[in-house]
């Protein structure tokens, strides 16, 4: 009889890209690059569901297509290292590889795509607009099984490193706000089947890092950020024709770039672009932002407009303008704390807008969840994690019940199944991460029930033991009983174990260590005690933990070198 075989779980990190990284369909499924594959991950069953395999370099950028008035995802749309771009269509409810787009010389780094009505056929035809590290924008039409690519924009020496396509206000006519390294927002539309450039945005004073129009009541509107820290908010809109200055009026108002363009009709039309907002909050680069996701709520009433911001502050922001005065404020701030991370390369909203995904610095993918109690209250959910470079080694438990990974991206991980109550469903989760090093991972062995060794590439063997905090919280998430972990010997257990500054070896942290002294005496009798070293804090888990718990508070210390 022949053995049969089905995925339990599957452990991956986004790839490290900026604005575009990451997807969240309108039909529930997260999108991201993971290597060279795109995998399609489910937050409410909180599992890989899918993962799509056909590029042969690093997926930089993922993009879900919308047809039948964008009320369902039914394609979508990747961009790799390997120069060309892969169209991923829905068949027997499964996505496919169907068709592949090839023409840049270099990696493609950004991509947007636009769906277009065609009065002619009932088939709508895509437009994509795709930036390479080769200093070109491409853009792509794809009609039925027909792919061409219509044009390829110059950029010189420069390059592009996010583009956005949109629709002019009132009109069907394509939009495509180009933003890159020379602090500018260049803006085409399409006039007889070409791109022609119409303005360029100037006010950002670095390298601008992400792109992305918006529609609302009428008024289009675009959102960029750059590596001078600041988000600018630009509103397009419909107006007359530009008229001679006469001098006779000296209100002050906001410069007004106006270009004036065709219509299908053949009559000239004139769009207005005034700069809304200039929004500063963050304290470092800006990498991506994205616009809530527009939809009509149980009463029919559209959402309202807000705003997310990925930055590496190690902060994701949500904006959104006041009900009164329509100046936009912050109204949500989210992160990581402590670690040695760099922040955040992207982020973006569920499809309902209660729930925040943003991707690190370090593979991780975060997720926020708005409280149904307060509004302005949100907190972390359970996510998928995994390494986000090549796993080097694995090895289970001897008594099967977790299994325990090295990888190139300089870590260790312990994966094992979380099991809620008598809930029937099972998924499995990263539970600790016990060796966070400084050289990349490279083999591993299990030399009793928790304890193992590891070798990397300085050449040293590092033997490890799990702390009382790990045993017991990995009793509350597993359902092993703490009497079949202990063994009797929980006496000389550390508690945890923290690193210390400049080194490489975790040290054990006892229930002593982590007692706080309170008194202004204690602290004048030990001055050392206000600069303590010992990052790591004991936590009581019933669930899986969070990124920033397993940066911090699931070492395991180390007892040896060999």
């Amino acid at each position: 009889m022949a053995a049969r075989f089905e995925l339990s779980h599957a452990a991956c990190g986004a790839n490290r890209a900026g604005a575009g990284a990451v997807a969240w369909g309108r039909g529930g499924l997260v999108a991201f690059g993971s290597c060279r594959s795109v995998v399609l991950y489910d937050p409410q069953k909180r599992k890989v569901v899918g993962t799509l395999n056909g590029h042969t370099g690093r997926v930089n950028c993922v993009q879900w297509i919308y047809r039948n008035n964008g009320c369902q995802e039914t394609e979508l749309i990747s961009g790799g290292s390997d120069k060309c771009l892969i169209l991923w269509e829905t068949r027997s409810g499964e996505l496919v590889n169907n068709t592949r787009l090839e023409g840049h010389t270099e990696a493609v780094c950004a991509l947007d795509v636009v769906s277009l009505a065609n009065e002619s056929s009932a088939e709508s035809t895509l437009l994509v607009a795709s930036a390479g590290s080769d200093s070109t924008v491409r853009i792509w039409s794809r009609h039925g099984m027909e792919v061409e690519c219509l044009q390829t924009l110059q950029f010189g020496h420069g390059f592009v490193l996010d583009v956005s396509l949109s629709l002019l206000p009132g009109s069907d006519v394509p939009i495509l706000a180009c933003g890159g390294d020379d602090c500018r927002i260049h803006l085409y539309t399409q006039q007889d089947g070409q791109f022609q450039k119409q303005l360029v945005l100037r006010g950002h004073e670095d390298w601008i890092r992400g792109v992305e129009w918006a529609v609302c009541d009428g008024d289009l509107f675009l959102a960029s950020c750059a590596q001078d820290c600041l988000i600018r908010i630009w509103k397009i809109h419909a107006t007359s024709p530009p008229l001679l200055e006469t001098g006779e009026d000296n209100a002050i108002g906001l410069k007004e770039n106006i270009f004036t363009m065709k219509d299908n009709g053949g009559m000239d039309t004139s769009f207005a672009v005034t700069l809304d907002s200039v929004l500063a909050g963050h304290e470092n680069w800006v990498y991506a932002v994205h616009w809530q996701p527009s939809f009509v709520t149980d009463d029919r009433r559209e959402q309202p407009m807000r705003l997310l911001s990925a930055s590496m502050d190690k902060t994701v922001i949500l904006w959104a303008p006041d009900e009164e005065s329509g100046v936009w404020l912050e109204q949500v701030r989210v992160g990581e704390v402590g670690g040695n991370t760099l922040g955040f390369f992207d982020c973006c909203f569920s499809p309902d807008g209660t729930m925040v995904l943003a991707h690190a610095f370090h593979g991780a993918l975060h997720l926020w969840k708005q409280t149904s109690v307060n509004k302005r209250e949100w907190t972390p959910e359970v996510v998928i994690t995994g390494h986000f470079s090549s796993v080097q080694d694995v090895s289970w438990d001897p008594e099967g019940e977790f299994v325990i990974t090295v990888g190139s991206d300089q870590t260790t991980r312990i994966f094992a199944p979380w099991k809620r109550g008598n809930q029937p469903e099972v998924t499995w989760h990263e539970v600790a991460r016990p060796q966070i090093h400084g050289y990349d991972m490279q083999c591993l062995a299990m030399i009793g029930r928790f304890q193992f060794v590891s070798g990397a590439d300085e050449k040293v063997l590092r033997v490890f033991t799990a702390p009382r905090n790990f045993m017991e919280n990995f009793s509350s998430i597993s359902g092993v009983s703490l009497e079949k972990l202990y063994f009797g010997q929980m006496i000389d257990l550390a508690e945890g174990a923290t690193v210390p500054a400049l080194g490489l070896s975790n040290k054990a942290v006892f229930q002593e260590d982590t007692a706080v002294q309170t008194t202004e005496e204690e602290e004048n009798v030990n001055p050392s005690s206000q600069y303590c070293e010992n990052y790591f804090q004991p936590r009581s888990l019933t669930e899986p933990p969070t990124e920033d718990h397993l940066l911090q508070n699931t070492l395991w210390p180390e007892v040896q070198k060999l």
